[in-house]
Formats: structure tokens, sequence, C-alpha cells
């Protein structure tokens, strides 16, 4: 079977509700939309613990369906902490500005479809050690502990930055497989443009699309490759994955490093939620290449964005925090290779900090021009802050 296949309910199919309309009812989600403008393409998490499950009732067979037109909404099941029974129900909701729309969980021992696993990430042996993610929109990748070791030993093929890469692409299914499959044929093979896209954005030792640093004195300092990796979810509506980091030094200060990384269906940015010890701020970036692009700094609503020439065409990218977790922001240039970012500093809380970043290309008509992509931007820090409210009527 395809990899980039999973099984879902289909969209029509009779429903069998174990306890009848009175349980049913006692599983109705209302998701409440306090903005002027529509909600699409966000995530709503359901935990097992939420509902009234009766005796006998499965939570892995339940069903999300649309109240006013009992239709089927697609659905993820997640396995959150890796302990192999199911935690959390994942779908996406669509509410109208200043508005709600209700939803209802109900049981069902239909057979499944398939569908489009249009979130996907993997680890690529094949390629090195890359770890690599996608959605509909957009694609990205890291660099492992044997492309580190390469250059180290100076083996040619290596590749040493905890930069993250970004693989521009112009369709809606996954290509990730397929762009290294040809790479496996032909090495270098998806560095070309094709009907799909390619990987032409150059990353080196810069931060990349998101990229970690930490700011002392006047000097930034990053972590070197990922150390080990562990895959949580794929399907429909999410991957998600963690990248551990060995401790590394920034001039006296020791700094731990994790991240939870996340890209949810429709969105052009992954989430990156990152836990660390040794540092109160931490410093996210994005690569300024041949600086001769458009910085936007917008701390005040939460943002900063990069927008440049990217060979024939443009490049979008961007860092996204919730309100009050961007301090500052720098436009950094550097006479070094590589060493030239636009850089969100971000407040750690608990050993903890949250961001969110990513691109548009100009190639796959997403966000085409500077304005629509900071529209974009201006929108999605607006949501984050303004999260849709959940109520569970049990």
């Amino acid at each position: 079977m395809n990899k980039n296949v999973i099984y879902l309910y289909a969209a029509i199919i009779v429903i069998l509700v174990s306890c009848g309309k009175q349980q049913e009812e006692k599983n109705i989600i209302t998701v409440k939309n306090n903005l002027e403008i529509p909600r699409v393409f966000e995530t709503v998490e359901i935990s097992k613990s939420d509902l009234f499950l009766s005796e006998g009732q499965v939570f892995e067979n339940m069903v999300v369906v649309d109240v006013d037109t009992e239709k089927i909404v697609v659905s993820q099941f997640v396995d959150q902490d890796g302990d192999g029974i199911v935690d959390i129900l994942l779908f996406q909701p669509e509410v109208a500005s200043k508005s709600e729309k209700k939803y209802k969980l109900v049981g069902s021992t239909a057979e499944k479809e398939e569908v489009i696993e249009y979130c996907y990430s993997r680890f690529v042996p094949e390629r090195t050690d890359d770890y690599a993610w996608e959605n509909d929109k957009v694609a990205f990748r890291v660099f492992g502990p044997r492309a580190q070791k390469m250059i180290e030993d100076d083996i040619k093929g290596g590749t040493l930055t905890s930069g993250v890469d970004g693989w521009l692409k112009k369709v809606s299914y996954p290509i990730i497989n397929n762009w290294y499959k040809k790479n496996e044929i032909r090495p270098g093979a998806y560095h070309e443009m094709s009907p799909e896209g390619l990987d032409n954005f150059h990353v080196g030792v810069s931060r990349g699309i998101g990229g970690t640093a930490v700011k002392n004195d006047t000097t930034y300092y990053v972590s070197r490759n990922f150390t080990n990796w562990k895959t949580i979810t794929t399907g429909p509506i999410r991957t998600s994955f963690v990248l551990d980091y060995a401790d590394w030094g920034a001039d006296g200060y020791t700094i731990s490093e994790k991240k939870y990384i996340s890209l949810d269906y429709g969105n052009n940015l992954s989430r990156y939620e990152i836990h660390t010890k040794g540092i109160n701020v931490l410093s996210a970036g994005l690569a300024l290449h041949e600086n001769d692009g458009q910085v936007t700094e917008n701390v005040n609503e939460g943002w900063v964005s990069y927008w440049e020439p990217h060979d024939t065409s443009e490049l979008g990218t961007a860092i996204v925090a919730a309100k009050g977790s961007m301090v500052a922001s720098e436009h950094y240039v550097s006479t070094l290779k590589d060493r030239s970012n636009l850089f969100a500093q971000l407040k750690i809380k608990e050993d903890k900090v949250v961001y969110y970043s990513g691109f548009a290309w100009k190639e796959s008509g997403q966000y085409p021009t500077k304005e629509s992509w900071e529209k974009y931007l201006k929108e999605f820090a607006l949501k984050i802050n303004n999260p849709l409210e959940v109520v569970f009527t049990r």
C-alpha cells in the first residue's frame, strides 16, 4: 500500500449509536468563533477524558458528525504519549465569523475507506539521515548525526547544520517519498524544477526557516544536528514528531534542547514547542540569503517576516508567536557566509517556548505577493491569540 494512504471512516455511512438519542446528546461539541473572520484549518483536540463514554463504547470507534448536515467530518486519532493507547481525536471545524458550530461524536462500526495522508513525516536513512515532514502546502527537512559526522570526518555528502530546510512544493499531494526516490535514482534530482516543485532553498549554517539560536552579547550560538528522532503521528490532519539535540555551549552557557514539531493540514507554518534549559530567551531565525529581500518586524503582533527574490521567483518566510512570547527581533547582518538572519527573540517560560514558522513560495500560488503573505500572518497571529472556544455537553 502507498505509504501516504491511511484509512478513514466513509463520508456516507450508517451511524450506529450505542445508547440512542439520549446518549448521543451527551457528546455534543460546540465550537465558538469570537472573531470577525471565518475559521478554517484550525485543529480541535478532543481528549478521551473530555467525553462521556458509556460502558462498551470505544473511543477509537467514534466519528465526528456535523450536526447541521449529518455528514462525517475528517478526523484523526493520536497516541500522543506513545503508550499504545489513543489519547486524542483531531478534527478541523469550519466556523463562520462571530458564530458557533455544533458537532457530535457518535460510535460507528462502518468500514473504512482510503484517504490521502497529507500530513506526513519520516526518518530518511536512504538520504544519509534526514528527517522530513510535509502537508498539503509546504515541506521541510532537518539533518541528523550521520550527516554531521561525515562533515567532521571530511567525507563528501555530509551536512552540518541545525537550520530548517524548505522544500518548495506546488502540489497538494505528498511529495517526500517521490522526491527521495528520484534522488536515489539520480542524486540531486530534487534540486531541479519539476511540475511538483523543487528544493532550491539554501540553508548552510543559517537558521533556514525557524531554526533556533542563543544570543550572548553580540554573537549567536547554534546547536549541531539532531541526535535522535521519534515520530508521534501522521495522518489527514496532523503530523508530529520529536527531535533530540546534544547539549551545546553558548560562551559559558550550557543549553539543552528538545523539539516537539507538528504541522497541521492547510497550514503554511509548523508549530515548534522547544523544551530547553540554561537560558531565559531563545532566538528563532530566518535565513536572509543575499540580503536583498524585505524585512518586516512586527513584535507587537507577534510576527516577523522576510520576503525575498528567490531564483526566478519570490519567497516569504516567517516566525509567529503568541502575544507576549516574542519580546524583540533583530535584523542581523554578518559578513560571514550564511550568518545573516532575521531573528525573533522568544521568552522562555517554565523551560518551554512555542512558536510557528514556515514559508510561502510564489510559484505555489498560495500567497504570491508580500501583501497576501503578510495578511495571512496577521490573521494567523490573531487566531492563535484568540483560539476557538470548545464546549462539551455531557
